[in-house]
């Protein structure tokens, strides 16, 4: 239980140190803004590609993804059904669809990878699978939903190469794929930059707390109460039947499945919600509760199936 403990420690901590910044205004007014776009144009999208450019994109294709995978669109899936029936609006419904299936892989997947499944690495295909294919394509659907995006037909279509996270992505993969090697006097700078990205995107969600409402309660509260239930509770429950029933998965690998889909939604989803202006309190309120509710979660499945 001390890597779950220690992965959360962390995260609290940074977060923290965010609400103290918002709450005296030590950067300004704009400066939650400038984060945001500090991690959404440059830091994220530099991190997505020195990630991706080191990578062995082979591990994508394994039974583990495949769980995680199936469960998290099954979970969203019920999100967007509900949401196009609610009429929730294509932003609200994205946002509100990835809070449902889009797990923390990355600053909290990774410690309780290592502290908890004993290598850091089984994470590795999920974060692939989010950030390759997952991101870009949630972010092209706020790019085309727009009220502001003009242009012909073509134009639209080519908004995924406009993107910085889905091009700095994209371009990761090219390189991995083509096994080229990014000279160390570009890959060092760019390594450097992308370390920004997480725990800026931990100060802006900490900056964002400060004067908002108490989480459930708002305008969103059903949207936000649906996506943690699928997230917290639906997930972690669809990932075990699917590795147990349908790819006959057992022992460790059952216990890596279940624990990877029972982390919480990730925290650059506020980022994402931030840099559209949409669903804002959605976001925030998703990925606090399911961050909070996520503790007993892995607890208990590292409990039964350790």
């Amino acid at each position: 239980m001390a890597g779950v403990l220690s992965g959360f420690a962390v995260i609290a901590v940074v977060i923290g140190v965010g609400y103290i910044i918002g709450r005296r205004s030590t950067l300004g007014e704009q400066g939650g803004e400038v984060l945001t776009a500090l991690v959404f144009t440059l830091a994220g999208p530099a991190l997505l590609f020195t990630t991706l450019a080191r990578a062995h994109l082979s591990v994508l294709f394994s039974s583990r993804l495949a769980v995680t995978a199936l469960s998290a669109a099954a979970t969203s899936g019920v999100f967007v059904t509900i949401g196009v029936l609610r009429r929730w609006g294509f932003g609200r419904t994205t946002i509100g669809a990835l809070c449902s299936g889009y797990v923390n892989a990355g600053n909290l997947g990774i410690p309780i990878a290592a502290y908890v499944l004993g290598d850091a690495s089984l994470v590795a295909p999920v974060l692939l699978f989010q950030v390759v294919l997952v991101a870009p394509l949630a972010l092209t659907v706020l790019d085309l939903s727009g009220t502001d995006e003009k242009g012909t037909r073509g134009r639209r279509l080519l908004t995924p190469l406009r993107n910085p996270i889905a091009v700095g992505s994209l371009s990761g993969v090219v390189v991995s794929a083509l096994g080229w090697s990014v000279p160390g006097p570009v890959m060092e700078p760019l390594t450097l930059i992308g370390n920004m990205s997480v725990p800026a995107a931990l100060l802006v969600f900490g900056m964002s707390l400060h004067g908002s409402a108490a989480p459930g309660r708002g305008q969103d509260r059903g949207p936000v109460l649906l996506s943690i239930a699928l997230k917290s509770v639906g997930q972690p429950l669809v990932a075990w039947a699917l590795a147990a029933a349908v790819f006959g998965l057992h022992g460790a690998p059952l216990l890596d499945v279940v624990v990877t889909s029972a982390l919480p939604a990730a925290q650059n989803l506020f980022t994402y919600a931030s840099r559209y202006r949409v669903a804002e309190s959605l976001a925030r309120e998703s990925v606090l509760l399911s961050t909070v509710l996520s503790v007993p979660v892995l607890v208990t499945v590292a409990a039964v199936l350790g």
